[in-house]
Formats: C-alpha cells, structure tokens, sequence
C-alpha cells in the first residue's frame, strides 16, 4: 500500500499592508504544524501549507506590484472588509489564523472572532505579533494583541519585554512565544563585490520633516560623488502613490528630482532580499533591512547624524556597535556589530535560525490536538476593562461593543462591478492626493 499523503494544514492570513503580508505570509510558512525551515515559502505550494491570504482594505491595502515584490505565493488571496472576513471565518474551517494587523486591528478582529465562533471549539489557533523591530508604543501595542493563542516575539529581547508588560497588568503571557524574524535569509556576505555597493534603505516616516530626509539624500548623493567607482543605491519601499505601513508624505522620488545624482547613484525597487545579495554596506536610519543585513553579516551602518532619539526608532541600535554618522563613513569607518547584542534580537547568524519556529510549531500542534478544543478568544481588554477605549476601536472596524458587526457595516458580499471598482481607485486617489499634498500644507500653514 502507497503511503497516505498528510493533510497539508490549512492557515488563513490577514494583512492591511504590504509589509504586514510579507511578514504574515512568511510566518504562516515558518509556523505551519510539520513544516521545517528546509520546506520554506518559496518551495512547492504543495510542499507548504495551504495558505488564504486576505488584504484587509484600507489606505494601505497593498497594489499588485508590491505584492509581487513580496514574492510570497498563496493559494489564494483577495480584498476584504472585516466584516466579510468574519464571516469567511465563521464558515471556513482553517487550522491556523494569523493576524497580521496594526494592534488596534489585531483587537477588533479578536473580539470579532470570538462573537463569530462563539459556542465554537473547533476553531483555529490564532496568532499575532509585530512585523519587525518594537521601540514604540510597546505596552499599547502588546495589550491590543493580547487574546490570541501566540503572540510571537521576534527575539529574546522582546520575549523578555512582552511577558513582564503582560504581568505586570495581570494578564496572562503564555501565549509569547519566542521566534525570529520570518524573512531573514539569503548567503552569508563573503567579501566585496565589483563594483562595491552602498545601499541605503529609506523609510516611508522616518524622517518626517523635509529638512531631515533632505539631508540623508544629500549625502547619499555626496558619498556617490565622493566614491565614483562605488554604486549608491537607493533602497525605495513604494513609488508615489502606494502606501505601505506608514504614510510617505515626502517621498525620496521627488526630492531627489531638485538634485543632480552622478552616474552611479540610482533608485531601486524590489525584494529587500535580493538587493542585499549584492550589497556592501548598508545604510539606514533605523529600517528592519539592518537586521537582515547583520543577518547575513553584511557590513551595517545605523546612522546617528539627526541624533539618536526615540522618534527616529534608532535608539533601538544601542549597544549594537553599529551607530556611525556619514562622516565617519565617508571617511572608511566600518562598524563592528557587538555579537552579544546581535544574538538578542532574533537575528542569529550563528546558524541557529533553522530552529527558531520549533517552539510555536510544537505549541500549534498541541493547542490543535487539545482534548475538547480551544477555549474561547479572551482578550485583555472588554467593555469592563477598558469601557473608555475598546468601544472606539471596535467601532473603526464597523462593530459593537461586543463585537457584533453594526447595521450599514460594508459587507463586501461579492466583488464589486467595474463602476465600483472605477469609484474605489478614484477615492484612493483623492485620499492619497490629500495625505501626501493637502495635509502637509495645512500643517505648514498652521505653524506660521
């Protein structure tokens, strides 16, 4: 008799932007029940999971070109509202959900669910965490994520950090589960390149003022004169128009159109991934892309030139030995990351990162194993909790108080004919017109 062929698990994603599906999508493979890093999502569809991914619509909802750029295949993947969602979840038997969701969101959809599979054990395990580094607005963030079965920490540090907000409230932290992040990866740097390559990888709101990121490009674009047999690339998130996690409102496109780069300086879009195979140094304020880099340990420079400061997320690089400033740069220092730092965030380039989702794999397939089921969902915060805080966020997704959907809630019952879709991109439009030209403008004017 041929052996039988396991059942490939079942694991729905839900994601509200691009950098959220890429991180969501990689996780679902790294944590599926029997999956080992060896089998990781650019395998076979039919080696991993069988995996729904659904793109919570919204300012960020991601364009076809950067979900091409993510590079992660799903089984299928489509446009929702919450509330259609939680009616796909309260009819479609999945073995795993993963939120992958600002918190507020995260927190709408756990009480959702729970409305949703109330009287319900034959649930999936849900899971949640943070698409990368978390130097702010921890205990806010954390207890909006509290009640899903795992909330996953991305490295020792943040583990740590995650169970003491935790109980230090009187909630309970079992469901932190430490791993790493889901998109390191790639070959070890092995010496330079020719030509040897800067990158340096912008971030959509850090920094904000024009002043600031006016600064960074111009002496991204002085290093490049400066090294004229160097290639400075600029590492770009989105193009004019697309929203990712954060709002752009100053995109380097447009700076960089009052400037005169030489030759080889240029923009570049595409997986982080593949940028970082030829990579020499890799510059940045504060991007997750330096975690990757220190992954693959590519020379990593965090700069220091506007401060090290909370706003800037750069302070979150202290005590990594890789804070420099351009003139340092420009002048041939080379960092050397302090490898005890290193190993705290989840970035292990000491080889242990194939074992870095055992620990969540075991703990899915015990709670899916669980005699009698999943007890229900059980957030932190309820309308006894937080009577003054819970109702608002809810209300942003269209439900009640008690997670029930409200009357007028947008369904999204079938997909929208060509006039609607025509009316959503023209609204899209207009928002995004507002967000990157209007706003700013009326924040000038109201500093005057």
């Amino acid at each position: 008799m041929p052996a039988s062929t396991p059942k490939r698990p079942r694991i729905a994603v839900l994601a509200d932007s691009d950098t959220r599906w890429k991180w969501g999508a990689l996780t679902a493979h790294r944590i599926a029940p029997g999956q080992s890093m060896e089998t990781g999502p650019r395998e076979s569809a039919q080696v991993g999971p069988a995996l729904d991914g659904f793109l919570l619509r919204g300012r960020a909802t991601p364009t076809p070109r950067q979900l091409e750029e993510v590079g992660v295949r799903a089984d299928s993947l489509r446009e929702v509202t919450a509330v259609e969602f939680l009616r796909t979840m309260a009819e479609e038997p999945y073995d795993v959900l993963v939120l992958a969701l600002v918190g507020g969101g995260v927190q709408a959809m756990l009480h959702g669910l729970g409305r949703a599979w109330e009287n319900r054990t034959a649930r999936p395990v849900v899971v949640t965490g943070y698409v990368g580094v978390v130097y702010e607005k921890l205990a806010d963030g954390l207890l909006l994520r509290h009640g899903a079965d795992l909330v996953l920490a991305n490295s020792r540090q943040d583990a740590d950090r995650f169970r003491a907000v935790y109980e230090g409230v009187g909630a309970d932290a079992s469901s932190v589960t430490e791993v790493a992040l889901p998109f390191l990866g790639g070959a070890p740097y092995e010496g330079e390149h020719d030509p040897y390559t800067v990158v340096f990888a912008a971030q959509p709101s850090v920094p904000e003022s024009r002043k600031d990121r006016t600064y960074l490009l111009d002496r991204l674009v002085r290093h490049a004169r400066k090294h004229p047999e160097r290639e400075v690339l600029l590492k770009l998130r989105s193009k004019p128009g697309e929203h990712t996690t954060h709002i752009e409102e100053l995109p380097y496109q447009k700076l960089v159109q009052r400037l005169d780069p030489p030759a080889n300086f240029r923009l570049v879009y595409g997986n982080m991934g593949e940028v970082l195979d030829r990579t020499d140094l890799l510059v940045t304020v504060s991007s997750t892309a330096a975690l990757e880099s220190l992954h693959r340990r590519i020379p990593t420079v965090v700069l220091s030139d506007l401060g090290i400061r909370e706003s800037l997320g750069n302070h979150h690089f202290v005590g990594s030995g890789c804070l420099a400033s351009w003139d340092q740069l420009d002048a041939g220092h080379r960092p050397a990351p302090d490898e005890e730092w290193v190993a705290r965030q989840g970035v292990v380039a000491d080889g242990s990162y194939e074992s870095a989702f055992d620990a969540a794999r075991e703990r899915i397939a015990k709670l899916l194993d669980r005699p009698g089921g999943l007890p229900p969902l059980a957030p932190y915060y309820t309308p006894v909790t937080a009577p003054g805080y819970l109702p608002g966020i809810l209300a942003r997704h269209h439900l009640g108080p008690d997670g029930t959907p409200l009357p007028g809630a947008p369904a999204a019952d079938r997909e929208p004919g060509p006039v609607r879709q025509i009316v959503r991109r023209a609204a899209r439009g207009a928002y995004r017109h507002g967000v990157q030209r209007v706003a700013p403008v009326i924040r000038r004017m109201g500093e005057l």
